[in-house]
C-alpha cells in the first residue's frame, strides 16, 4: 500500500478535511463527509464502499484497506490540528456521500421530526441498526454525517444508509403504502404505546424541545405515550426512540 506524507497544516487536503468536519453546507456541496477515529475507520473499511482517503499519524497501525484508498501520514501535531476531538485517536478519514434512496416507508419505520442533537440522532441510528428498524430523518434533524452524529452512531451510518425526506414526502409515502402514522406525543387522546400496533405503523419522534411538529401531528391518526411516573415530564429523545423501537419489534 503506497502512502504519502504531509507535514504542513496548510496542505489543501487538510484544509478540505477541516471544512468537512465543521460545515454541513460544505459537505453537501462536495458530496463528501469526514469522520474521526480508528474504530470508526475499521467500520467504514469493513462496511462502506465510499471510503476514499485516510489521514493517519505516523505511528498508527491501520486496518486492512482497499488498494484504491488514498493513505496519507502526518505528524502528531498536524493530526491534532485536523481532528475535532479533544484527544485525537490518530486517524481521520473521508468518505463519499451515498446516493439518495427512494422515498418509501414500510411498516415499522421510525420518523425523526426535528431531532437536532447530533448525539441523539447518532444514538438512535445505532439502536435502529441493532434492532433492524428503518429510520427516516425529516426536516430540522441533525446531519447524519456530522462527525458527532457518526461517532455517536458507532459506525451505524456505514452499515445502514440514513434516509432523509420532507414531512410532506413522508406523509405522502405513508399514504401511498397504506402505513398509518402514529406520533409519540403527550396528548390528551394519547394511548399507552403497548396498546397500539407500532410494528404496522410509522412512528414519529419529535424534537427535544418542541416535540412532534404540528404538521406531522395533524397527519397522525393516533398518539402513543410511554407510561412513566407522574413526577417525570419527559424522556431524552434517544431513550424514547429506543423504547418505541423495542415495542415495534415486539
Amino acid at each position: 500500500m503506497q502512502q504519502e506524507h504531509i507535514t504542513s497544516r496548510r496542505n489543501p487536503l487538510l484544509v478540505h478535511v477541516r471544512r468537512l468536519l465543521t460545515s454541513r453546507s460544505y459537505r453537501a456541496a462536495c458530496g463528501e463527509f469526514a469522520a474521526d477515529g480508528c474504530k470508526l475507520l475499521q467500520e467504514a473499511a469493513r462496511w462502506y464502499p465510499g471510503l476514499r482517503t485516510v489521514i493517519a499519524e505516523d505511528d498508527i497501525e491501520l486496518c486492512q484497506l482497499n488498494d484504491d484508498v488514498r493513505v496519507v501520514r502526518v505528524p502528531k501535531d498536524v493530526m491534532q490540528s485536523v481532528s475535532q476531538m479533544d484527544a485525537p485517536q490518530g486517524a481521520v478519514f473521508v468518505c463519499a456521500m451515498p446516493q439518495p434512496c427512494a422515498a418509501r416507508i414500510a411498516p415499522g419505520t421510525l420518523l425523526l421530526d426535528g431531532v437536532q442533537d447530533p448525539g441523539n440522532v447518532g444514538t438512535i441510528l445505532r439502536t435502529a441498526d441493532a434492532l433492524e428498524v428503518p429510520v427516516v430523518l425529516l426536516g430540522g434533524c441533525a446531519d447524519p454525517y456530522n462527525p458527532k452524529t457518526v461517532r455517536a452512531s458507532m459506525g451505524a451510518v456505514f452499515r445502514t444508509q440514513p434516509v432523509s425526506m420532507t414531512a410532506a414526502q413522508a406523509v405522502e409515502a405513508c399514504r401511498a403504502a397504506g402505513v398509518p402514522l402514529i406520533a409519540a406525543a403527550m396528548h390528551t387522546q394519547a394511548r399507552d404505546l403497548r396498546e397500539l400496533p407500532l410494528g404496522q405503523a410509522a412512528v414519529v419522534i419529535g424534537s427535544e424541545g418542541q416535540g412532534v411538529s404540528p404538521q406531522m401531528l395533524e397527519a397522525c391518526g393516533a398518539c402513543a405515550v410511554i407510561p412513566m411516573s407522574p413526577r417525570c415530564e419527559s424522556l431524552n429523545a434517544a431513550i424514547a426512540a429506543a423504547i418505541v423501537m423495542w415495542q415495534m419489534k415486539r
